[in-house]
């Protein structure tokens, strides 16, 4: 003890805040962080009422300065309830997704034919039949935000005055029944778009007439 010393603390590093001594290691390289690109304060925005089997609601879509969507609401018509507190959560986190960069076709693709109650009839002629809120919220994002070729491949319907015609996608087009010609099964296509699956049997139902009717089994199916 001839440095006059009564006690020696030996301190494992970052083992307390206030520790009188510490070793500064190698900082370790971050990697590239994603950038969120906000909207502005003020900015345009787009309100759509919707309603699906009798369940309406209303989609804003808030728009970046270029006109791509950059933020979602989803509001139901009954406030309060499960949906409303569910879609809302998911609308927050859609708005997020798309803040982030992700692109709105990767989206469409992923939540479009997603099932689920309520679903059934609509009031918009490009999507007639709707398997879920879900799936008409993105159809609908893709009837107004995606080129017409994104918007067959998931089943929109064109316009009545639109006259250009739709590319069918590469796999529906090779669902046709054996020996049937391509016109036949550009038309088998346009009349499976939107249509529900058969209840009996699980195929999907083809448009006949107000109608679908089942080409495996003959169930009818939806007249109004």
């Amino acid at each position: 003890m001839e440095a006059g010393l009564k006690a020696v603390a030996v301190y494992r590093d970052n083992c307390k805040g206030s520790q009188p001594l510490a070793v500064l290691g190698e900082k370790r390289e971050e990697g590239p962080r994603p950038l969120r690109r906000k909207l502005p304060d003020e900015r345009v925005a787009i309100t759509h009422k919707f309603s699906v089997e009798g369940q309406e609601g209303y989609v804003t879509v808030g728009l970046f300065e270029d006109g791509k969507p950059g933020e979602l609401f989803i509001t139901m018509a009954k406030e309060g309830s499960t949906l409303s507190g569910v879609m809302d959560a998911f609308a927050t986190a859609i708005s997020l997704t798309l803040q982030y960069g992700v692109p709105l076709e990767f989206l469409v693709n992923k939540f479009s034919h997603v099932r689920f109650e309520p679903s059934g009839w609509t009031n918009n002629p490009q999507i007639p039949y709707a398997k879920s809120i879900i799936d008409y919220i993105f159809r609908w994002l893709a009837a107004k935000f995606l080129p017409a070729e994104d918007q067959a491949a998931v089943g929109v319907q064109p316009l009545p005055s639109d006259s250009t015609p739709v590319a069918l996608p590469v796999f529906r087009q090779q669902a046709a029944l054996p020996g049937m010609s391509t016109s036949e099964g550009a038309q088998l296509f346009v009349n499976q778009a939107d249509a529900p699956p058969c209840p009996n049997c699980g195929m999907v139902m083809v448009r006949n007439g107000a109608c679908y009717k089942c080409m495996n089994c003959g169930t009818v199916h939806g007249c109004s």
